[in-house]
């Protein structure tokens, strides 16, 4: 018997060397933040055909008017300073739940918006543009970002940006049951009010994705889902396509009552942000202070 306790000791022995080896010899995980985000708007966008057909299923009236089914924010890019036009059905369902996509359009008022799902070196630059040209922004983060952004974030906040919600884990809201919402999303609001002492109002769906039943349960929860009346595929940061790229794209879809989503991760948008705002002023638009997007999507405006 006792032979048999001192084979099997080395079996087990050899079987762990065995293992670990293999461990060791597998290639490191990919950085989950930015696997995570490398389909920010899981198709809703398409640059080399802005004006391609959607699928209908997506649309937020007719064959998706479920409670519970998801819904995917599009919307078809205006030209030469027209509106862009949202999906049937969509701007009366996210005004029925103080949610907005596009400010007054009567003005020739932008509004910058930028997601931060993950840091890749680019903030602290934006925030010096931001800070010289006199521009607050909504940096909507998740709860990775919260932790690791310290330094980030309480600038943000010390140079009057607003700072949204991502989630938590960056989650299709609409895939989750009603506890689940709560704790991507109040659970990063406590959080940052813990380290902040401020609550967060405005909450941006990850990838875009919604339903009637996620805009009722976190207008409830007194947030504001803004969504965005311009964007393009600058979250993808090994297709970075230069800052003449990104400037190009950006100012030929400058609009009234604009809410710009830019992500925070591409250099592009980086080395183009100067270069936007001051043409965007040249032809005669301002840059409006974010926490006005609360009143206008609570009718108050």
């Amino acid at each position: 018997m006792e032979k048999i306790y001192k084979y099997f000791s080395f079996f087990v022995l050899a079987l762990l060397a065995v293992l670990t080896v293999y461990l060791l010899a597998l290639p490191p995980f990919p950085d989950i933040s930015a696997l995570t985000f490398s389909e920010e708007l899981t198709g809703s966008l398409s640059v080399e055909n802005p004006d391609n057909e959607r699928e209908s299923r997506f649309f937020a009236s007719g064959i998706n008017d479920k409670y519970t089914g998801l819904r995917s924010w599009g919307i078809t890019r205006g030209k030469n300073g027209e509106l862009p036009r949202a999906d049937p059905g969509a701007p009366e369902l996210l005004e029925r739940y103080n949610s907005i996509y596009l400010a007054d359009p009567s003005k020739k008022i932008i509004y910058l918006t930028f997601d931060e799902g993950y840091e890749n070196g680019y903030t602290s630059k934006i925030l010096d543009i931001l800070y010289e040209n006199k521009i607050n922004a909504i940096f909507f983060i998740t709860g990775p970002y919260l932790e690791k952004e310290d330094e980030l974030i309480q600038r943000m906040l010390d140079e009057g940006h607003a700072v949204g919600n991502h989630t938590v884990n960056h989650k299709s809201l609409p895939l989750l049951d009603e506890k689940e919402i709560e704790d991507e999303v109040v659970g990063l609001d406590r959080r940052f009010y813990q380290k902040y002492g401020r609550n967060m109002v405005f909450l941006r769906p990850p990838k875009g994705e919604y339903s009637e039943k996620t805009l009722e349960i976190t207008s409830k929860l007194g947030y504001i889902n803004v969504f965005w009346s311009f964007a393009y595929d600058d979250w993808m940061v090994d297709r970075q396509r230069g800052w003449e790229y990104a400037f190009k794209i950006v100012t030929e879809n400058l609009h009234n009552g604009e809410i710009m989503l830019l992500h925070a991760v591409s250099r592009d948008n980086c080395e183009a942000l100067n270069s936007i705002i001051e043409y965007a002023r040249s032809a005669g638009y301002e840059f409006g202070d974010v926490f006005e997007l609360e009143k206008l999507a609570r009718g108050e405006g």
